[in-house]
């Protein structure tokens, strides 16, 4: 795919959000080629530009805004529409967050297949790292680097004895991310839900979209997905908090106990430097190798 895309129809669902716990609407809808991604709250007749100036908070998730309208937990639909390769289209919410789903991109990732991907004129543009580009917060960290083709190295540690210390590596290609990450369903402790809750949050939050844990174990009844699930719902995050440099990019995300936070500051650090990287158009000969990813 050496050209733009969109969707190739409107699409739409409907969820509950994490945090506020009332339904919300979701719309996805086709653009032209150099649109990026917008996002409109009907709501409040707001669009929010998908670029990382937008990001206003990122302790509990990844969230955007602009003229005091926000809308939260963008990250895991992102993940899906970065992974499809999708370049161009309206996101319609009327509330100010992303529906939960069943806390993974599965939903997002179904739904974009009921969507269909439509080719447009336009060469598509990617990003390709051309330094190592690091931030660090003591032993936490989340860099890029150059490399031939897209990876995400994942650590995370966590005192706790169903997690401790769990390491994945994706090889990028759209197949992969369905097969090994999408279904990765978000995580958290009952005392940290008991905390939100009194602060207003995560009142949307239960065992149907969230992976819950005590102090010794999983309280869903069904159990997890995969054994080192939560890594890969951190890959899952990861994926969608790059997606605010604006377009696919090609390299090496590597991270210890990497956040929404820090990768928020990588994007930004990644741009600061237009030295950093080099933006590629797909219609060259020499840039076969990239177009496999997003096939």
């Amino acid at each position: 795919m050496t050209r733009q895309t969109t969707i190739a129809k409107s699409v739409e669902l409907v969820g509950i959000g994490l945090h506020k716990g009332v339904p919300v609407h979701l719309r996805l809808e086709p653009l032209e080629s150099n649109s990026g991604i917008v996002f409109f709250r009907s709501d409040a007749g707001v669009s929010i530009p998908l670029t990382p100036q937008s990001v206003v908070d990122t302790k509990m998730a990844t969230v955007i805004g602009k003229d005091g309208v926000s809308i939260s937990t963008i990250e895991h639909m992102l993940s899906a529409i970065y992974a499809y390769g999708i370049d161009n289209l309206r996101v319609v919410v009327d509330a100010d967050e992303v529906p939960v789903m069943d806390g993974s991109s599965m939903s997002f990732c179904m739904l974009l297949d009921e969507a269909g991907v439509l080719e447009l004129e336009s060469p598509k543009k990617i990003m390709r790292i051309k330094k190592e580009v690091e931030v660090k917060e003591g032993d936490k960290y989340v860099k890029l680097s150059p490399s031939d083709d897209l990876s995400y190295d994942f650590t995370i540690k966590f005192a706790h004895p169903v997690i401790d210390q769990q390491s994945y590596v994706l090889k990028f290609t759209k197949e992969n991310y369905k097969k090994e990450i999408a279904r990765a369903r978000t995580f958290g402790f009952v005392h940290e839900v008991q905390y939100l809750r009194s602060k207003g949050l995560a009142l949307g939050g239960s065992l149907e979209n969230a992976v819950v844990l005590d102090d010794k174990k999983v309280l869903n009844p069904e159990g997890l997905r995969f054994t080192d699930e939560f890594v890969r719902h951190k890959i899952l995050d990861a994926i969608g908090d790059m997606s605010l440099i604006g377009m696919n990019f090609i390299g090496n995300y590597e991270a210890f106990a990497g956040s929404h936070d820090l990768n928020h500051k990588l994007t930004l650090e990644l741009l600061k430097d237009p030295a950093n990287y080099e933006i590629v158009e797909l219609i060259t000969a020499e840039s076969k190798e990239l177009v496999k990813a997003y096939a």
